[in-house]
């Protein structure tokens, strides 16, 4: 609990500094917090820094396809065990059109690399240091705030044995200057 309201000071901070210095020119920059649990239990804080590409593909009645890069920093904590990683994704998202609405919904999916400083937790054996970022999520962009929740999957594709992976539910909290 320490750490997520560690996680919550700095996100908030960092918000502050940001509309303190009127950095409206960094169009589509964003910070991210999240926090979730693994199946067996292992709590994931993560925190991030995210880059829109600002782009509309496949654009329809319904959407289009639009999306970002993230570069986050995560730690998994399991009793007395730790283990920090870094990440790097790109995501796609299909964003719902709500007409008339400073809201839109999305679903989103992406694959990215990380780097771990350990590869045992829990009793569970990722076998590298690196492994293989994966995420499927939905969530609702309000203004300049974003909710949302996700499943994500990380292991090694067996490239090496053996390759427990980890499966984590996640909730994220982000704001785009």
């Amino acid at each position: 609990m320490k750490r997520l309201l560690f996680l919550l000071i700095c996100f908030i901070g960092t918000s502050t500094c940001a509309a303190a210095q009127n950095l409206s020119g960094l169009d589509g920059w964003g910070v991210s917090l999240g926090y979730g649990q693994s199946v067996d239990n292992i709590d994931i804080y993560r925190a991030g820094l995210l880059k829109q590409w600002n782009v509309k593909w496949i654009e329809s009645k319904t959407g289009h396809v639009d999306g970002y890069f993230e570069l986050s920093y995560n730690r998994w904590e399991n009793g007395g065990e730790e283990v920090n990683a870094v990440a790097l994704s790109p995501v796609f998202q299909y964003v719902f059109h709500v007409e008339n609405a400073t809201w839109y919904p999305y679903i989103e999916a992406g694959i990215g690399l990380a780097y771990l400083d350990d590869y045992t937790i829990n009793n569970r054996e990722l076998s590298s240091n690196f492994q293989f970022e994966d995420r499927v999520g939905v969530g609702v962009r309000i203004k300049n705030v974003d909710i949302s929740f996700r499943y994500m999957h990380y292991s090694n594709a067996g490239l090496k044995e053996p390759n427990d992976g980890i499966d984590i539910l996640i909730g994220t909290l982000a704001w785009y200057f």
